[in-house]
C-alpha cells in the first residue's frame, strides 16, 4: 500500500498554488475556469491522498521536523476539514468571478484570485499541525497575509480595500500579542515547543506569574483570530467588505484553525491557576456580544459577522469545559451551515444585494435556494433534525456535565435572540411578496455543492455517529484534562 508523509500533502497544496499562479501568468489568454477547475481537481486529489499516510514516529524517534510537526488523527481530521472547506470555497468563487472582475480592474489578474486559496489552505494545514509556537506564528502569517490580499482583491472597491486595511493592522496587532507572549514564555521556560513547556510547567519551578502573564498574551493573540470579544472589532467591517467567498473562508477555515491552535495551547496553561474562569468570562462577553448585536442588522453579511462572534462564544463554552470532542463536533456544523448559507448568498446578491429585504419573495423565484437558505438559518439556530442542534447539545450537555451554570443560562438566552434573526430572513424569503423577479441562475457546479451541504446538514443533523466516531478517535483528547 501507498504509504505518503504527512509533510507531504501541505508541500503538494503549495506547489500546486504556485504552479497555479505560474501558468495563469505565462499563459494570460488561457480560460480562467480550467485554472480554477486544474485548482479544485489538486485539491481533490491532495484530499484522498490523506487515507494514505504513513505513520507518525513514535515519540522516542522523533528528531527534526517532528519536533515542530505533529500528524496526529486530530491534525489528518482538520487538514481533511480545510481541503474540504477550500474546495468549497474555490467552487463559489467561480460564480463571484464577474464581481471580481469589474472591481479589479483586469481579468488577468483572476488566476491570482484563484491562487490565493491554496496557499491559504496550506497554511491552515500547517496551523493544526503545528507543535511549537514558532512553527504557529510563521503559518499564522501566511494566514493572515493570503487574506489581507484577498479581503483587498476587488482594489476598486473602497469598501473592500477598507476592509483589507483594517484586516491588516488587527492582525498585525494580535500577532504582536502573540510573539510577545511567546517571549514571555520562553523567557520563563527556555523551550518553544509545546511538549516542552508541558514539561517545563509540570515541575512547578517556573515564575507562575510571568508564565501566566505569557500565557494571556498568548491567548490575546488567539482570541483576535477567533473573533472572541472583546478582540472582534474587526469582524462585522471585514466580512461585510470582504469578497463573499472569502468572507465564507474567513468565517469558516480561519476559525477551525484557530480553535485547533487554541485547544494545543490550552494543554500546558491549564496548570495555570485561574485559567478557567478567565475562559469562562470571555466565553460570557462573546455570547452576549455576539448574539445581541446580531439583533438590528439588516445586511445579511453583516448579520452573519456577528453571528460567527456568536459562534464563537459557543465554541469557547466548549473549550472552557475542556471538551474537544464538542468544539470538534461544532466546528464540523459550523462548515456545512455556514457555507450552504453563503454559497446561496453569492448567487442570490448578484441579482438584488445583500440586504435582507432582498430576499423577499425568493421562496416563488428561486425555491431551491430559498430551501437550502431556510436549512441554513434553521441549523445556525439549532432547530432539531439539523447538524447544528447537535452542535449547540454536545456544547450544553459538556457545560451542564462540568456544572457551568452561568453559560448554561447565558447560551440559553442568546439561542432564543438566534431564532429571532435567523427567522428574519426565512420571514422574508417565504411571507414577503418578491421586489425582484429576475430568474437567478445556478451552475451545474454549485447545485452540487449546495445539494450535497444540504444532505451532510440533514444526514448528520440525524445521525450524528460519523463524526462522533471521527471525533472520538482523534487520539489526545483535551476533554481528558483538568484544571489545576
Amino acid at each position: 500500500m501507498i504509504a505518503i508523509p504527512a509533510p507531504h500533502l501541505e508541500i503538494d497544496v503549495l506547489v500546486l498554488g504556485m504552479a497555479i499562479l505560474l501558468l495563469e501568468t505565462f499563459a494570460a489568454k488561457m480560460d480562467k475556469k480550467i485554472i480554477t477547475y486544474a485548482g479544485i481537481i489538486g485539491l481533490v486529489v491532495v484530499f484522498v491522498a490523506t487515507f494514505f499516510l504513513a505513520p507518525m514516529p513514535s515519540t522516542g524517534e522523533t528528531s527534526g521536523l517532528w519536533n515542530f510537526y505533529i500528524a496526529d488523527a486530530l491534525a489528518i481530521f482538520f487538514k481533511r476539514f480545510g481541503l474540504i472547506t477550500t474546495i468549497i470555497v474555490i467552487v463559489m468563487m467561480v460564480d463571484y468571478a464577474p464581481v471580481v472582475r469589474g472591481a479589479a480592474g483586469s481579468t488577468s489578474q483572476l488566476g491570482e484570485f484563484f491562487s490565493l486559496p491554496l496557499l491559504t489552505c496550506a497554511g491552515l494545514m500547517y496551523l493544526v499541525s503545528a507543535n511549537d509556537f514558532i512553527f504557529i506564528f510563521v503559518a499564522l502569517e501566511l494566514v493572515t497575509i493570503s487574506f489581507f490580499v484577498l479581503v483587498s482583491f476587488p482594489r476598486r472597491n473602497p469598501t473592500a480595500l477598507e476592509a483589507g486595511v483594517k484586516y491588516l493592522i488587527l492582525s498585525a496587532l494580535s500577532s504582536a500579542f502573540l510573539v510577545y507572549g511567546i517571549t514571555w514564555l520562553f523567557g520563563v521556560t527556555g523551550e518553544t515547543g509545546l511538549p516542552r513547556i508541558t514539561a517545563a510547567f509540570a515541575t512547578g519551578k517556573i515564575d507562575t506569574h510571568a508564565a501566566m502573564f505569557g500565557a494571556v498574551l498568548v491567548l490575546v493573540g488567539l482570541g483576535f483570530k477567533i473573533a472572541a470579544v472583546p478582540f472582534q472589532i474587526w469582524v462585522p467591517d471585514v466580512y461585510q467588505g470582504a469578497p463573499t467567498p472569502i468572507t465564507a473562508f474567513l468565517s469558516v477555515g480561519s476559525k477551525a484553525a484557530g480553535f485547533v491552535v487554541l485547544l494545543r495551547v490550552l494543554q500546558p496553561f491549564l496548570m495555570l491557576p485561574n485559567m478557567q474562569r478567565l475562559l469562562v468570562l470571555v466565553a460570557l462577553l462573546t455570547l452576549l456580544y455576539g448574539n445581541l448585536a446580531a439583533l438590528p442588522q439588516n445586511n445579511l453579511k453583516r448579520l452573519l459577522g456577528y453571528s460567527s462572534i456568536a459562534h464563537a462564544g459557543y465554541l469557547l463554552i466548549g473549550v472552557a469545559c475542556f471538551d474537544g470532542s464538542a468544539v470538534v463536533f461544532y466546528l464540523c456544523a459550523y462548515l456545512l451551515m455556514t457555507l450552504l448559507s453563503f454559497a446561496v448568498m453569492i448567487l442570490v446578491a448578484q441579482k438584488t444585494g445583500e440586504e435582507i429585504s432582498d430576499f423577499n419573495g425568493l421562496g416563488k423565484r428561486a425555491p431551491f435556494l430559498a430551501f437550502a437558505m431556510l436549512l441554513a438559518m434553521a441549523s445556525l439556530a439549532g432547530l432539531p433534525f439539523t447538524v447544528g442542534f447537535f452542535g449547540k447539545f454536545f456544547i450544553f450537555v459538556s457545560a451542564i456535565a462540568h456544572k457551568q451554570t452561568a453559560l448554561i443560562v447565558t447560551g440559553v438566552i442568546t439561542v432564543a435572540c438566534g431564532f429571532y434573526y435567523y427567522l428574519k430572513v426565512v420571514r422574508a424569503m417565504y411571507l414577503q411578496p418578491p421586489t425582484n423577479n429576475d430568474a437567478i441562475s445556478v451552475t451545474g457546479l454549485s447545485r452540487v455543492i449546495i445539494a450535497l451541504l444540504i444532505i451532510a446538514s440533514v444526514l448528520f443533523g440525524v445521525y450524528p455517529q460519523p463524526i462522533m466516531n471521527a471525533v472520538k478517535s482523534r487520539g489526545p483528547n483535551v476533554a481528558r484534562m483538568s484544571p489545576r
